[in-house]
């Protein structure tokens, strides 16, 4: 659990802004990423470390998918985590307790069960753009993606096709927004939860 939480604090912060919506010819060096989507208010460019301080593209989109990926992980993680504590459980999961002493509790068929779903799912999006480990054979004019993460593979639309471009990347910054902030929010409560004060930030605990 907490090489999992360095990992996403480590990837995103380094990347505070995603790729164009449209995919266009540049150059792999010297890109101006200070107009990248995600470079707003108050902070702008973040880039505190300096990782993409050479402006190369290249492993400027990787960061910024890293850092897309962990949010919706970290998404989910807040939700799960909230519904749990509240006593909502699936059936025969009755007895097991919310928080980090749930991974104590958890029979090994759970945990098989979730390896392979993670697998799954990771098996399933790698078609749809580049992937950043290099697993993926489709070259980049190829792919029906229309930035990194996104991960329709043609079955749920949402209307997204019918957005301006000014639409999508507004909703897609509120998406990283909406990440950025879940991250910080399930690093908040796991600490409160290990001071033993979860009460002080989720009344009613």
């Amino acid at each position: 659990m907490k090489l999992a939480l360095f990992a996403a604090l480590a990837g995103s912060a380094a990347a505070f802004a995603p790729s164009q919506v449209a995919q266009t010819s540049r150059t792999a060096l010297s890109a101006d990423l200070s107009q990248e989507l995600g470079a707003q208010a108050p902070l702008g460019f973040f880039d505190p470390l300096g990782c993409v301080a050479d402006g190369d593209k290249d492993n400027f989109d990787r960061l910024r998918w890293v850092e897309l990926k962990h949010g919706r992980i970290a998404m989910l993680a807040v939700v799960g985590y909230l519904v749990t504590d509240a006593g909502l459980r699936f059936p025969g999961a009755e007895d097991i307790p919310s928080g980090f002493a749930a991974l104590d509790s958890l029979p090994g068929m759970v945990w098989a069960q979730m390896i392979a779903t993670w697998g799954m799912m990771e098996a399933a999006n790698q078609d749809q753009y580049k992937a950043p480990w290099g697993m993926n054979q489709n070259s980049l004019d190829e792919s029906p993606a229309e930035f990194m993460g996104d991960f329709r593979n043609g079955a749920f639309d949402f209307g997204w096709d019918k957005f301006s471009p000014e639409a999508k990347m507004r909703k897609r910054a509120i998406e990283l927004n909406n990440g950025r902030a879940a991250q910080m929010g399930i690093l908040g409560i796991m600490v409160h939860e290990k001071m033993g004060n979860l009460d002080a930030i989720l009344p009613g605990h």
